[in-house]
């Protein structure tokens, strides 16, 4: 058996249908004489910022939804079994079973929009991670008696609803309960599905009484009841749906419990898909009573006589009740629990340091207060930067939540690693992400002395953690290995250690846990993850043993991870934790410019290349960056080969001396060096006017320091120039919500992405499992 099913208010995106209005234009001219508008304009332009208005969505997706249907039905063989709909979608599934014409359907979703768009001083929230009825305990038991439950999305997916007022005090008071892996305020203007609609639903009742309505070809399941429709009920049924809840979950039980069926999904994007999966593995299905089942179907689906589908009896049944199929896989349990205990985490999820705070500091703290770990991206930053954002992510962070900071290698500047970390003493910051580090410094083995401690027992416990990218086998040795003697005697003949932490520290790791880093956006060694990390586990492995180590030094993996898929590939291949870069570039809290974020929403996977690091230029480090409609790749590669061929710059011929300065730099050679005098020390011009190569490795890394400025500021005369730090699991991730809500990146939070990928890979691991034991 079939089911279509059709997607409500919150799935609609600028540029949605655009492949449909050129197809049924006769519809869609008559959609715009009942509107007052054009719809198509609306849909793909929405010039005036209206789609996202209750009177202009409603109207929005059940157009695109029918179009959708419609050119279904021209291209499928056979008509679905079953429809339903979420909330608004329900006049998508009652149009498809014929109850009234396409007209009909939008005369009656324009003014349900205009009704529940008047609607005002109310709000929505969704709750993920609690059940039903623990809702309903809080409710009860923290006196918020004027909210009700307005959307039973999946088991562990709720939506509440009630006077805005009331939605901020739950807030505050589930976001303290053990379990709730996210509490997001909905952008509606009315407390739509609850009590508080009485006014819109009388009204839209009177407006109902002109309407009268076909016989249904398909079993339409209601919202309201989540029974197939009665055809005399059907007007009762619009008006409740509206101050009643949505049943989404009791509607797919039920769906499930007729037997096999599978389900497609019509219209926008894959959240009704995405929920369905987690129905399917949270919540058993609802096999109906002979009597009631005989009620609704009569004999029209089965002549099974004793109330179920003996056909497609349960797994369970046929396995006595134990379901061999079954799988646990959830949110919380993917990941190194001690892992997740030794940062204070809900969850096994990082998003990890991008320079010059493009990982920024209200990314941080969505990520903390979601219970997740975020970094702090402090490359290229000046000390006062860093200073004030640790004093505004601790002042938002201040109940214990998870956060760090990134530490980033600079090798020309060792005094400056020494004040960062002086920084990170004073502010008491417990947790540095290492990067693009090639060896052990004197600053991360002193951040890691002062966080030295014995406990009563004798064991050596480490309060200041350090987590480090690595993406080579020496490298990763070297931060499981304890802190170099060398430095170790540095630091103590200088009086930087105790003789005490000098002790500890031949005991313990430098690091505590490594983060492998494959294929990433930014330095990267072009490593691929199916090979890079079972080696670093297998390595970890002999280091534990090889220093007796006590605690587990935990692996996670980083680069590629855009969907579901590859997070489920990091987990089975062992990783303990994973950390996401990448797709978090082009999230609202992102700190780089809306010019940038434009570019990364339209790039595929092949669309980076590999160019010199501005950073570590002289040495030929790579980064990956975004390539796609951008020229700084091929430029700054052309700098690297010039510097390597030539010794000077007056070595290079006039013509490629022109070239750059015209078109690459838009500046003379002259002009930037005297402008480099301001920044570099005297010692480092000295150094450039007796060597040319370092004179010129100077003036050509201006270029680097230029095209990343241009990028974050959105500078619109220097586009082509952008240098955008980025993997090709960005790509992926764009085709995995193509067509959902979050395909624009203005609905991309970086929690909320976060989440969605962990349910999606508990979900897809669930469903991996179960076809590996079939």
């Amino acid at each position: 058996m079939k089911a279509y099913v059709f997607p409500g208010q919150g799935a609609q995106y600028k540029g949605m249908g655009k492949e449909l209005f050129e197809e049924f234009p006769e519809l869609v001219s008559g959609a715009d004489k009942i509107l007052g508008y054009s719809i198509k304009e609306l849909c793909l332009e929405d010039p005036e910022s209206k789609l996202g208005f209750t009177e202009y969505t409603q109207p929005a997706l059940y157009t695109v939804n029918a179009l959708t249907y419609l050119k279904k039905c021209k291209e499928a063989e056979e008509n679905p079994d079953f429809v339903a709909g979420h909330s608004l979608g329900e006049y998508n599934a009652l149009h498809a079973a014929g109850a009234f014409d396409f007209e009909t359907g939008l005369k009656l979703v324009k003014k349900r929009g205009e009704l529940m768009g008047q609607a005002s001083g109310g709000g929505m929230a969704a709750i993920i991670g609690l059940k039903e009825n623990e809702i309903s305990h809080i409710l009860q038991t923290e006196g918020l008696s004027e909210i009700d439950i307005a959307n039973y999305n999946c088991p562990s997916q709720i939506v509440i609803s009630g006077p805005k007022e009331a939605i901020l005090q739950a807030k505050n008071v589930f976001e303290n309960y053990t379990g709730v892996k996210l509490f997001s305020i909905l952008n509606v203007s009315g407390a739509f599905h609850s009590r508080y609609m009485k006014g819109s639903s009388e009204l839209f009742e009177q407006f109902l009484a002109e309407f009268s309505f076909k016989e249904m070809s398909i079993p339409v399941i209601s919202n309201v009841s989540a029974r197939p429709y009665k055809q005399k009920e059907m007007k009762d049924n619009l008006v409740k749906q509206i101050t009643h809840s949505v049943r989404w979950t009791d509607t797919i039980r039920l769906l499930l419990g007729l037997g096999e069926i599978t389900f497609e999904e019509i219209g926008i994007g894959r959240t009704l898909t995405g929920l369905i999966r987690h129905i399917r593995t949270e919540a058993e299905p609802f096999k109906m009573e002979q009597e009631e089942y005989k009620e609704y179907f009569g004999q029209k689906v089965t002549e099974d006589t004793d109330g179920e589908n003996s056909k497609e009896r349960s797994v369970a049944d046929k396995d006595n009740g134990e379901n061999k199929y079954a799988t646990d896989i959830t949110y919380d349990s993917l990941g190194s629990e001690e892992f997740k205990k030794d940062y204070n985490l809900r969850y096994a999820y990082i998003t990890g340091a991008m320079y010059r705070g493009v990982s920024s500091k209200d990314m941080v703290v969505r990520m903390g207060k979601a219970g997740m770990l975020g970094f702090l991206g402090t490359g290229g930053l000046s000390l006062e930067e860093i200073e004030a954002s640790i004093k505004y992510i601790q002042e938002k962070l201040n109940q214990g939540q998870a956060y760090g900071m990134n530490f980033l290698y600079d090798p020309n500047n060792p005094e400056k690693e020494e004040k960062i970390i002086d920084l990170y003493f004073r502010y008491q910051v417990k947790v540095i992400e290492a990067s693009a580090f090639m060896g052990v410094t004197p600053a991360l083995v002193r951040y890691k002395a002062k966080g030295l401690l014995r406990n009563e027992k004798g064991d050596i416990k480490s309060t200041n953690k350090i987590i480090a990218k690595i993406s080579r086998p020496e490298v990763a040795e070297a931060f499981m290995s304890p802190a170099p003697a060398r430095i170790i005697d540095r630091l103590l003949s200088e009086g930087k250690i105790t003789a005490s932490e000098a002790e500890m520290l031949q005991s313990v790791p430098v690091a505590n846990d490594l983060c492998v880093e494959a294929d990433s956006g930014g330095h990267t060694d072009c490593g691929v993850t199916y090979t890079l990390l079972p080696a670093i586990l297998k390595l970890r492995n002999d280091m534990m043993e090889k220093f007796c180590y006590k605690r587990k030094i935990h692996i996670g993996a980083a680069g590629g991870i855009g969907t579901p898929e590859a997070a489920g590939a990091s987990f089975i291949l062992g990783a303990d934790f994973i950390v996401t870069g990448s797709i978090n570039q082009c999230t609202v809290e992102a700190g780089t410019s809306d010019a940038v974020k434009e570019l990364l929403q339209q790039m595929n996977v092949q669309d980076t290349d590999y160019a010199p690091a501005g950073d570590m230029f002289e040495f030929g480090a790579k980064v990956q960056v975004l390539k796609k409609g951008l020229f700084f790749p091929a430029r700054a590669n052309k700098l690297y080969d010039l510097y390597r061929q030539f010794n000077s710059i007056d070595e290079i011929d006039s013509k490629t001396r022109d070239q750059i300065q015209d078109r690459y730099f838009k500046r003379s050679f002259d002009s930037i060096y005297e402008e480099l005098k301001n920044y570099y020390s005297p010692e480092e011009i000295k150094k450039a006017e007796k060597n040319p190569k370092n004179k010129m490795a100077m003036i050509f890394k201006w270029y680097f320091h230029y095209s990343t400025k241009s990028a974050l500021t959105g500078d619109a005369d220097s586009k082509v120039d952008y240098q955008v730090h980025c993997g090709p699991a960005l790509g992926a991730f764009n085709q995995w919500i193509k067509g959902t809500k979050y395909e624009p990146w203005k609905n991309r939070h970086v929690d909320e992405i976060a989440l969605l990928m962990l349910g999606e890979t508990a979900t897809f691991l669930n469903n991996r499992f179960r076809l590996l034991k079939a």
